[in-house]
């Protein structure tokens, strides 16, 4: 029964769609009160049904309900209680409903926290909002229903993916969906500003918090991706540039230039129409990442689905929305004239070669990642596109982005003297020297690229200090002024400062991690040792392990630093029975200095491991700096301006009906 509940949810969210992404636009249009009064109490029931439809499923999963043709083939009744939860979307049909659950989540969130915003423009918001949800809940309602019965049922469920059975990754999908899905609002802000016809400095305002939360969102959910492959993969790296990985980092860069684009609108009514072509293809590159890993023109741990036909749906889909917002704005573009004025040195000019070099790094993953895709489908030939071509492209367009991270903060909006900033920037030219110092005595010069790595880190390190040592007049010589003024600095500076600084961060930890990793790969028997740096691993066996849904194999090492006990490492191979599938579980000790990392692999037969050691050092830091980078967003979106909310504007309508709806 909970069954069929959810599933007369989803219908029903269905036919609350279709009003709400009807009635309203026809209300704003004719000035007709009631109908944009709808938009509100629609949104917010719209959700509630969703959410209703997603307890429902969870319930399923949670009661290990096998006659649920969904929970039958990805839940098992072994599994642990959290990865039933994560099962729920663990799998395309339910993977879908978050997607949904997610999207009517912030059309909600505008309802109840967009009072300040006028009601027409709301009603628009939401209208665009709901047309996005009729395409996902068709979708999901007639290719993707999760709540389809089999009978007679199994008498138990083929289980979840082992490699999905982790914490990581039972809060990556939900956290990567609040950035996916969140750059819906910004799109929706984007089309219901271009259909009245008016972009302004209020609107940059209202849509600057939105796009905040979702890069925040995204930010730590790709963050938390690359940790999961990094630990549970057993392989030793945080990225790959796979294409599924991609499909998440170029919405990730377009959202980074659409925030810094919004910026310019809010304070100097300058580069809308960019703004707005950004809102656009942010979202649109969301929508890719959906078609890719849904699909089925993708094999990964990542990607959900293997049916062409759904795939040529989301396809569709994509090429509607996409094609219809792009055709809106080209016929709306000419009437979003920016009245800001700037010279090319100035705060405003440096975010534009911000946009610029962002625009190139989606552009070259773009290429990269969708080539071969395209290739294959017109020619039928194979080739790979992997890290080397995205190493000599996609880095040497972020090398002059980060010494502008830099730069730009200090400069003046309209008009600035690169001269006078140069003078304050002598720090940061000191600070990027001392970096290469300190590297130099920790470790060999080795690259002189990972040299100018650590430079551009320890350059940005001190640019992020000069953004609050300027704020706060620390020039002046009075200490205990500045410091006054540094306590009442705003917070979306300090977040700036912060989120910079968890770039610098990242940048380290990539560069030694990189540069300056120890690996050593050997069969190993019991009692023989190996050195790797300064520490060395001593193998003392492996013995069986049972787990809850599992069986394992785990060997153990005693770790020695410089002649004295460490620390004990114990990696396991686990084996599950359902679904069949081998996993390696790394054993990591973590340090500021660097990580310890030992695998185990398979018996050779005659006593001996194959095993895997390495000492990657400072990789904790490039998590360290998505957190930070997170944070800082955070910081920025606590800002008193993002809380009061921006002003009112003027009344959009002539009409007197128009006008009360306003």
């Amino acid at each position: 029964m909970i069954t069929e509940i959810g599933h007369f949810a989803l219908v029903l969210a269905l036919a609350v769609a279709l009003l709400q992404g009807s009635l309203p636009l026809i209300g704003a249009w004719r000035g007709i009160v009631g109908l944009v009064g709808l938009a509100r109490p629609a949104a917010i029931v719209q959700f509630f049904l969703v959410a209703l439809a997603f307890g429902c499923l969870m319930t399923a999963f949670i009661t290990s309900d096998f006659s649920v043709i969904n929970v039958a083939n990805n839940s098992h009744s072994a599994k642990p209680l959290l990865y039933k939860i994560a099962g729920v979307w663990g799998n395309h049909e339910g993977s879908l409903l978050l997607w949904v659950l997610i999207l009517t989540f912030f059309g909600a969130a505008v309802a109840v926290f967009g009072r300040n915003l006028p009601a027409a423009f709301r009603a628009r918001v939401l209208a665009v909002q709901a047309l996005i949800g009729i395409g996902f809940l068709l979708f999901v309602v007639f290719t993707s229903n999760p709540f389809l019965r089999v009978f007679p049922p199994p008498m138990d469920g083929g289980g979840l993916n082992p490699l999905l059975q982790d914490p990581g990754l039972a809060f990556h999908p939900p956290l990567l969906y609040l950035g996916y899905v969140g750059f819906s609002t910004a799109f929706s802000f984007a089309i219901a500003a271009l259909i009245e016809g008016r972009i302004d400095p209020v609107w940059g305002r209202w849509v600057r918090p939105w796009v905040l939360g979702a890069w925040c969102a995204l930010t730590g959910g790709i963050a938390l991706g690359s940790w999961w492959a990094y630990y549970e993969l057993g392989w030793g790296g945080w990225w790959f540039w796979d294409p599924v990985e991609n499909a998440s980092f170029m919405p990730w860069l377009a959202g980074t230039a659409l925030l810094h684009s919004v910026i310019v609108v809010e304070k100097r009514d300058a580069l809308k129409t960019w703004t707005v072509l950004l809102a656009i293809l942010t979202f649109s590159l969301s929508l890719l990442g959906t078609f890719l890993v849904r699909s089925g023109v993708l094999t990964s741990v990542h990607a959900f689905a293997t049916d062409p036909a759904r795939g040529v749906f989301i396809l569709a889909f994509l090429v509607i929305v996409v094609g219809s917002s792009l055709v809106l704005f080209a016929a709306r573009a000419s009437s979003l004239k920016g009245w800001g004025y700037f010279a090319p040195i100035s705060r405003e000019g440096f975010l534009v070669l911000n946009n610029l070099f962002l625009a190139a790094a989606v552009g070259t993953v773009f290429l990269g990642t969708l080539y071969p895709l395209f290739l294959d489908a017109l020619t039928g030939e194979k080739v790979s596109v992997g890290p080397p071509f995205f190493e000599r492209t996609f880095v040497p367009i972020m090398v002059p982005l980060v010494v502008l991270m830099a730069v730009g903060p200090l400069l003046k909006w309209k008009r600035s003297d690169i001269l006078g900033i140069a003078g304050r920037l002598k720090a940061g030219v000191l600070g990027a020297m001392l970096v290469v110092v300190v590297a130099l005595t920790w470790a060999d010069a080795r690259s002189a690229l990972a040299l100018a790595g650590m430079a551009l880190a320890g350059w940005l390190l001190i640019g992020c200090m000069a953004i609050l040592a300027e704020r706060a007049k620390f020039s002046s010589g009075q200490v205990g002024q500045s410091l006054i003024r540094l306590a009442r600095t705003p917070t979306a500076t300090w977040g700036n400062a912060i989120a910079h600084l968890g770039v610098a961060i990242f940048i380290l930890g990539v560069t030694a991690s990189e540069t300056w990793q120890i690996e050593k790969l050997q069969i190993m028997r019991p009692g023989e040792s190996v050195q790797v740096g300064d520490y060395r691993f001593t193998f003392e066996g492996s013995e069986p392990l049972a787990g809850p849904n599992y069986t394992a194999v785990r060997g153990t090492f005693q770790v020695h630093h410089k002649g004295a006990p460490f620390v004990r490492l114990s990696p396991e191979q686990r084996h599950y029975p359902v679904p069949p599938m081998t996993t390696t579980e790394a054993a990591i000790y973590p340090m500021i200095s660097g990580d310890l990392y030992a695998v185990v692999g398979d018996p050779n037969g005659t006593g001996g491991w194959s095993t895997r050691i390495y000492y990657k050092p400072l990789v904790s830091w490039i998590w360290g700096g998505a957190l930070v980078m997170m944070l800082g967003g955070l910081m920025s979106l606590m800002d008193r301006r993002h809380r009061v909310g921006a002003p009112a504007r003027r009344r959009l309508l002539k009409s007197p009906a128009a006008q009360e709806v306003a």
